[in-house]
């Protein structure tokens, strides 16, 4: 499935996540093959950095989100189960949850709430 590139520079791409938890949620994926973030270098993590920003302020255009998060699963007690590096970027929405208190510490839901 070929799917619309969102953002391109020279080391790192973005599309829409194909089973997206969110209106406008996107991935940024490294065109070096890497397993995890930790093994990106400096240059890709700079590259990295630049799409989540320029994503941003895209979607805040077009979908007015009130919120992010930005999630990587690396390796397979994380839930990786792509073995390429992919960073997700979620827009959130006021509502969207019923409690959004803990955002990424909900990966373990009995540490979510402190």
């Amino acid at each position: 499935m070929q799917r619309d590139i969102l953002y391109e520079n020279e080391l790192v791409y973005a599309i829409y996540d194909a089973y997206p938890v969110s209106k406008g949620h996107a991935l940024i994926i490294p065109k070096r093959h890497v397993e995890t973030y930790f093994d990106m270098n400096g240059d890709e993590l700079s590259a990295t950095h630049q799409a989540l920003v320029t994503l941003k302020e895209r979607i805040d255009a077009l979908y007015g989100p009130d919120g992010y998060n930005i999630g990587v699963n690396a390796g397979e007690a994380a839930g990786q189960t792509i073995f390429h590096l992919h960073i997700h970027l979620i827009p959130r929405y006021k509502g969207d949850v019923q409690k959004p208190r803990g955002g990424v510490r909900g990966v373990i839901p009995s540490r979510r709430n402190y």
